[in-house]
C-alpha cells in the first residue's frame, strides 16, 4: 500500500511518541509505503521541509499554532489550516500517487483539506475518528447547542462524514452514537478502528525509582498516577475532590503530569489546601514520563461527567503497557468502564461518585497482589486488543476492498 497520511498530531522525533507515530512506523515496518502531512505550529519550527522522520518521508507544514492557546488564536489557526496544506501538498507530492489517505479528527476541518487531496490524487480515504465536535464542546459548556458558531461546526462535522470513505470509530459505543445521530450515513461505512500502540517487551521493563527519587516522590508510598492533558473534557474538578477527601490519606501520593486549561486550578487547590501527598509535573521528556509511569502503582482516567458521546481515552494504554491496574472516573454514555470490566484489570466508577471511587481506591491500596494481579491483566488485554498491528490489519481489510472494487 502506498498511503498518505495527513495530521495535525504527528510529532517531531525528539518530542515523543504516540498512537500515530506507532500506526505511522508499523505501517512502514509491514512494506507499506508513507508519506505524512503534518502540520506543526511550534514557535521553534520555522519553515515547510520535506525530509525524513522515524525511518519516513515527513512533509512538515508550518502552521498556525493549534494547542495550548487561546480560543480566538485557535480559530484562526485551524481556518488558515487546509491553505497550508493544500499549497505545501501542491509544491511537494505533485508528481506522487497514493492507494488512500489517511487522516485523523481533531480537527474537523481536515474534510476541507482530504476531499481536495481525493480529487487530487484520484483516492479514497479512511479517517480515524477520535472525538466527536461539536456536540463535546456543548457537553462541556464550551458551545451553546444550535447557537451560530454550534450550526457552523455541526455543518463541518457534516461535510467531515460525507467526505470519508471509512469512518473508523474508537469503540462499539462510539459507532453507535455516530450512526445513531446522523441517520444518512450509511452503516457499512463506519467501522471500528480502536486506539492502538506499539508494545514494548517486559524484559525492556524495570522499576528503580531513579525517577522518584529525580523528581521528588517519595519512594515508599503507592503512587497513582495521571498523566495527559488537564482540560475541560477530562472533569479534573471530580479529582480535585478525590485529593480533598484523601489528604490525610498517608497510603496513597497522587502524581498529576500534563498541560491544559485547568492546570492552575489544580495548582491553586493544592497549593490553597497544603496537600502533602500530591504532586503536580509539567510534561516531561517522554523517557523520563515512560519511567514514571513504570515507577507507579495505578493509572487514573478522568472524563467529565457531563459527556453525552461516548469517549475512550488513549491514555490507558500506557498503563496496560506497563501492568499498572486502572481506576477511571467517566460519564455513563462511554463504553470504556465495559471494557475496564471485561480486562479485569481495574476499576470503574461513574464520575462524581466520590464514595464509589474512594471505595475502589481503597481495594488497590489494601491489596498488592490484586494490583500486580490487575496489571498484569490489563497487559495481556492490551496485546490481544490494542496492539497496533491490530490497525494495520484493518487497514490491510479496508485497501484489500479498494483494490477488489477497482
Amino acid at each position: 500500500m502506498k498511503i498518505l497520511y495527513i495530521s495535525t498530531v504527528f510529532p517531531r522525533p525528539e518530542q515523543n511518541s504516540t498512537i500515530y507515530t506507532d500506526l505511522a512506523e508499523e505501517l512502514k515496518n509491514k512494506g507499506n509505503e508513507i508519506v505524512v502531512v503534518a502540520s506543526d505550529g511550534s514557535s521553534d519550527f520555522e519553515q515547510t521541509q520535506l525530509k525524513e522522520e522515524r525511518g519516513l518521508k515527513v512533509l512538515r507544514v508550518k502552521t498556525g499554532k493549534m494547542y495550548d492557546v487561546g480560543i480566538i488564536q485557535k480559530g484562526l489557526s485551524v481556518v488558515t489550516l487546509k491553505f497550508y496544506l493544500i499549497n505545501a501538498i501542491k509544491k511537494y507530492l505533485k508528481y506522487e500517487s497514493f492507494d488512500f489517505i489517511l487522516f485523523e479528527t481533531p480537527p474537523i476541518t481536515s474534510a476541507d483539506v482530504v476531499k481536495w487531496a481525493m480529487k487530487y490524487f484520484h483516492c479514497p480515504s479512511y479517517l480515524m475518528l477520535k472525538d466527536i465536535f461539536p456536540q463535546n464542546a456543548v457537553d462541556i459548556g464550551l458551545m451553546k447547542k444550535n447557537g451560530i458558531i454550534h450550526n457552523f461546526f455541526r455543518y463541518k462535522e457534516e461535510q467531515l462524514y460525507k467526505v470519508s470513505s471509512v469512518i473508523g470509530c474508537m469503540s462499539k459505543a462510539n459507532r453507535k452514537y455516530i450512526l445513531e445521530h446522523n441517520k444518512w450515513i450509511d452503516k457499512n461505512k463506519v467501522s471500528i478502528f480502536p486506539n492502538t500502540k506499539q508494545i514494548q517487551s517486559m524484559e525492556l521493563i524495570s522499576k528503580d525509582f531513579t525517577i522518584r527519587k529525580k523528581y521528588g516522590i517519595p519512594l515508599n508510598s503507592i503512587v497513582a498516577i495521571y498523566g495527559g492533558n488537564m482540560g475541560k473534557p477530562q472533569g479534573l474538578d471530580f479529582f480535585i475532590e478525590i485529593m480533598r477527601a484523601n489528604k490525610e490519606n498517608k497510603d496513597i501520593f497522587f502524581v498529576l503530569v500534563g498541560r491544559g486549561t485547568e492546570r492552575n486550578n489544580i495548582r491553586d487547590f493544592l497549593i490553597s489546601e497544603n496537600i502533602q501527598n500530591a504532586k503536580l509535573l509539567d510534561a516531561l521528556p517522554r523517557q523520563d514520563y515512560e519511567k514514571l509511569v513504570i515507577e507507579s502503582d495505578i493509572g487514573l482516567i478522568f472524563l467529565s461527567r457531563n459527556f453525552s458521546i461516548p469517549n475512550f481515552p488513549s491514555r490507558i494504554l500506557s498503563y496496560f503497557e506497563y501492568g499498572l491496574p486502572v481506576l477511571a472516573a467517566t460519564d455513563i454514555n462511554t463504553d470504556f468502564g465495559d471494557m475496564i470490566e471485561a480486562s479485569n484489570a481495574g476499576y470503574w466508577s461513574e464520575a462524581g461518585n466520590i464514595e464509589s471511587f474512594n471505595t475502589n481506591l481503597n481495594k488497590l491500596i489494601n491489596d498488592k497482589k490484586k494490583r500486580e494481579t490487575m496489571g498484569l491483566n490489563g497487559r495481556r488485554y492490551l496485546k490481544e486488543n490494542y496492539s497496533v498491528s491490530k490497525s494495520v490489519d484493518i487497514l490491510n481489510e479496508f485497501y484489500n476492498g479498494i483494490v477488489v472494487a477497482d
